[in-house]
């Protein structure tokens, strides 16, 4: 289930936030819960991806560009993600976690997050966020455009671009191997 009373919490607390530059680091802190654990005691690998959404949304908020999407009537989704995993939360360990937009293409987003216990990171992932209409996805110049900019992304880092050119190598759609 949707972690929705979480997700309201997170942007009710961050409304009234001071505003976040594009790619400025959104900050928040967490704890997981029962709900949120798989038989191992610890927090579910399906459910840290819904967790990420309590930061990106926030995030986006900050920036501007949730209301943006809502006059526009826009949406936003997630068009690809590497998530790597080093340590376990487990039951009732607070978290903190970061997320920034790291930069752009023609296309995409590329937002990092990364959950994090006092020093160590946790886990983190690189989500590819394509904006859409009903007519597919808005071009990015098209979205800085409506938010009033009119910015050249920041290098992606080698590591980024390398993940890029990897998964368009990727057969689409998938062989049907059954």
């Amino acid at each position: 289930m949707y972690p929705i009373v979480r997700f309201l919490k997170e942007v009710i607390k961050f409304h009234n936030a001071p505003r976040l530059d594009l790619c400025a680091s959104h900050v928040s802190h967490h704890r997981c819960w029962p709900w949120d654990l798989d038989p191992w005691i610890e927090l579910n690998n399906g459910r840290t991806l819904t967790l990420y959404d309590l930061g990106r949304i926030p995030m986006a908020q900050r920036t501007g560009l949730a209301a943006l999407l809502k006059v526009k009537g826009w949406g936003i989704t997630v068009a690809g993600n590497t998530t790597r995993y080093r340590r376990r939360i487990r039951a009732f360990e607070r978290f903190e976690l970061r997320s920034r937009c790291i930069g752009w293409d023609a296309r995409f987003f590329y937002v990092e997050q990364a959950m994090w216990k006092g020093q160590d990171c946790a886990n983190h992932i690189l989500i590819r966020n394509a904006i859409t209409s009903s007519q597919g996805i808005v071009p990015t110049a098209e979205v800085l455009s409506a938010m009033g900019r009119s910015d050249v992304s920041p290098a992606l880092p080698d590591w980024v671009n390398a993940w890029i050119a990897a998964d368009a190598q990727r057969p689409w759609p998938p062989e049907d191997r059954a």
